[in-house]
């Protein structure tokens, strides 16, 4: 599986959480697209199918992760 570099998941996961704490779900459809485009990338450069998992597994490979960050604990 290709890789995506550390630079590229730091901004896809930054977008996507800014757009979710935003609440992006419940807004245009253009940026509901974008949040939906946000979390296929971030599933296709994780190798994941969910984008929970998909975030997880992207903070992960950052610069500084440590196993007991707490992108590991569910809510």
């Amino acid at each position: 599986m290709l890789m995506a570099h550390p630079a590229v998941l730091a901004k896809l996961v930054a977008d996507y959480d800014a757009l979710a704490l935003l609440g992006a779900e419940r807004s245009t459809p253009e940026v509901q697209r974008r949040m939906d485009d946000l979390a296929y990338t971030l599933c296709v450069s994780t190798g994941t199918s969910d984008v929970d998992a998909a975030l997880v597994a992207a903070r992960h490979r950052l610069p500084g992760a440590q196993p007991g960050d707490d992108s590991l604990l569910t809510a």
